[in-house]
């Protein structure tokens, strides 16, 4: 059955955050349209009024689409770890030289302020950011102020107190833009920075798992195997001078291979063993984690061992085909007691085109795997449409009566060899036993 949802979880998480990716830097783009409309617009004014001509009119238009190539590298670049000191100097000059354009319209003041939203992108301090925005203020102030008097010869305010005004209107525009784009770039580190982290626990709890799994497996068979290796040993160098006492030795070895194997069946089994309250616990996490809203209902209690593993195995692969195969906004689960036997019900509101199994029109391996697994414990498992856009998939689990509650176990091993019931064999193998010991302590 399909059992891939930790996979599929880390595809669309990663799917997500580069969907977030694109939105942030297209919503950094649009804002370029903040000073290409009112360029191209002061351009057709100033050209309309007759105060460029047609070579300026072309050097403008050039230049708007190299501050915008300029300001889309910029944004980009910034937004992965930072634009290279060239860029950021060759924009500048290229700001610098559109910016003479205020002589024919003022619209054209935006330029400045667009370049600064660019270049507070990169990774810098705040003493740079306060630097970069008082000296493009200063700078756009000077521009301003001679352009005001070529465009308004008979102002009658003072050259210094329009220069003062216009540096700080440019400064706290500087600032006031430099401060939101920043905010918005500090939201897409911590974005970066949570999708690291998820990558990082990921790796964690896969290293402790693996940590684990070595200690137990140490701890079951680290001494079984030196004790077959002990005796086996020992029946090598008995096996012509004592065969009686080298097959009681081989004897134990048998012995000590099975208790070896029913601690590993029992270890394996606890791995594999799902929890049902854990299970409807981490479908629920899952399930909000993807977007999806899940309602649980509580567990029955009393119910058998194997019954909740089953029903355990028959929510995860419901919440893996709702992930997978469906665009479910709501799951709901419920688990009933009926009669002599327990219903579990998954419902989700996200069926689409001909995958209203979740595993295709004709069913497919995980829901097939998944019946089989039901009939194990007498049960039956249907899955089907439900409403317009609904989907259904039931399980029905009959509870064991009391008197017939047999657990599901392993293959029965093998009854212990009759040799070793023999008296004499029996005071041969203690006799072996007794000697690896004292071989042990000297």
């Amino acid at each position: 059955m399909t059992v891939a949802t930790t996979a599929d979880l880390e595809a669309q998480d990663t799917r997500r955050f580069e969907r977030y990716r694109r939105v942030t830097q297209r919503s950094f783009l649009c804002a370029a349209l903040g000073f290409i409309v009112p360029g191209l617009a002061g351009m057709a004014a100033a050209y309309g009024d007759g105060r460029i001509g047609v070579p300026v009119a072309v050097l403008c238009v050039a230049g708007l689409g190299l501050m915008t190539w300029y300001y889309m590298r910029l944004v980009r670049a910034g937004l992965e770890g930072g634009a290279s000191r060239r860029d950021i100097v060759a924009s500048g000059a290229v700001t610098a030289a559109l910016s003479l354009m205020l002589f024919a319209h003022p619209l054209f003041s935006v330029v400045p302020v667009c370049w600064v939203s660019a270049v507070v992108l990169a990774p810098m301090s705040r003493r740079r950011i306060v630097a970069l925005c008082v000296g493009t203020g200063t700078v756009s102030a000077v521009y301003a102020t001679f352009a005001a008097r070529h465009l308004h010869p008979g102002g009658h305010m003072p050259w210094y107190s329009l220069f003062l005004f216009m540096a700080a209107l440019y400064t706290a525009t500087c600032g006031l833009v430099a401060f939101v784009n920043r905010y918005q770039r500090r939201m897409w580190d911590l974005h970066q920075e949570t999708h690291a982290a998820r990558a990082a626990l990921a790796r964690l709890a896969v290293t402790e798992e693996r940590l684990r799994f070595s200690r137990d497996l140490h701890d079951l068979l680290g001494h079984s195997l030196s004790l077959i290796a002990v005796k086996s040993e020992l029946a090598m160098r008995l096996a012509e001078a004592d065969p009686a006492r080298a097959g009681a030795e081989m004897a134990d070895v048998r012995r000590a291979a099975r208790d070896a194997l029913r601690e590993v069946r029992a270890a394996v089994h606890g791995y594999r063993a799902v929890e049902l309250d854990a299970e409807l616990a981490g479908v629920r996490a899952v399930l909000e984690a993807a977007g999806v809203r899940c309602d649980a209902g509580d567990v029955p209690d009393g119910l058998p061992a194997e019954v909740r593993a089953v029903l355990a195995w028959v929510i995860r692969e419901g919440a893996t085909n709702v992930i997978k195969h469906s665009e479910a906004r709501h799951c709901a689960v419920a688990l009933t007691p009926y009669g002599g036997s327990v219903v579990l019900e998954m419902r989700n509101d996200g069926v689409r085109g001909g995958a209203a199994t979740g595993d295709g029109a004709g069913g497919g391996a995980g829901l097939t795997g998944l019946a089989e697994r039901v009939a194990v414990v007498g049960g039956e498992i249907t899955a089907r449409r439900h409403g317009r856009d609904g989907f259904l998939l039931r399980a029905v689990v009959p509870l064991p009566r009391p008197d017939t509650d047999v657990p599901f176990d392993d293959e029965p091993l093998p009854a212990e060899p009759l040799p070793a019931e023999d008296a004499r064999v029996a005071d041969a193998a203690r006799a072996g036993t007794a000697a690896v010991a004292e071989g042990s302590g000297r």
